[in-house]
């Protein structure tokens, strides 16, 4: 990502990029999703609190456009209604954002990620996958985490279309890391053979983010 490529700055990103700095939020607790439902630090809510850098992107469905591209066999370059003519699955799972709510029971349709792998193909030297989003946004997940059993590229959540605030047309969900790793308004999947971080990877995050190990922020 380049200097003209970076969203614009905000009052939540300088107060995110202080919490790293700072630590906050942590309790030093680690839990195993197996034993507790709820990570250390969370709360529950039962709204979907609204956070993003600042730019909300309009992106409809008709000028929504996906690429898969990079150490792939076959790149993809889908409009929605080939999106849509994928197979499409619906997964029900919690959400956890760093900034400490949690959200239960969320059902979300779209293609899983991993029939994209099987679509695409990845080369076997591809090890990390960078999400790049129309607000100018990117986040790094290693491929096995990309690949999660739950994880997919949502279209619908509780049964009715992503809205423009959360994300869609189509965002990225992976349950099982916090979830400024679900990337919204999805624009682009590049997959590498070395590690990229993104945004708030350079900014003071964990490179991965599990929530029960409480990864909110950068060891270094």
């Amino acid at each position: 990502m380049t200097d003209d490529d970076l969203p614009p700055d905000s009052k939540l990103t300088r107060s995110k990029q202080r919490w790293a700095r700072e630590g906050k939020f942590l309790t030093g607790r680690i839990a195993r999703p197996e034993e507790q439902r709820l990570p250390p630090g969370q709360h529950l809510t039962m709204d979907w609190p609204v956070l993003d850098l600042g730019v909300t992107p309009k992106v409809t469905r008709d000028s929504w456009r996906l690429d898969v591209y990079g150490a792939v066999e076959t790149p993809l370059f889908w409009n929605f209604a080939d999106f849509t003519a994928q197979p499409q699955q619906t997964f029900v799972s919690d959400i956890h954002c760093v900034t400490t709510w949690s959200r239960y029971d969320n059902a979300w349709e779209g293609l899983s990620t991993r029939e994209l792998l099987a679509a695409c193909k990845p080369k076997d030297d591809a090890h990390f996958v960078v999400l790049h989003s129309h607000d100018g946004y990117t986040t790094n997940l290693a491929l096995e985490d990309f690949a999660a059993e739950d994880a997919l590229l949502a279209h619908a959540w509780q049964g009715q279309p992503i809205d423009g605030e959360h994300g869609g047309p189509v965002r990225l969900i992976v349950p099982h890391l916090y979830f400024w790793k679900s990337a919204k308004w999805l624009q682009r999947i590049e997959f590498v053979t070395e590690d990229k971080p993104g945004y708030w990877e350079v900014r003071g995050y964990h490179n991965r983010g599990d929530p029960w190990l409480e990864q909110r922020y950068s060891e270094d």
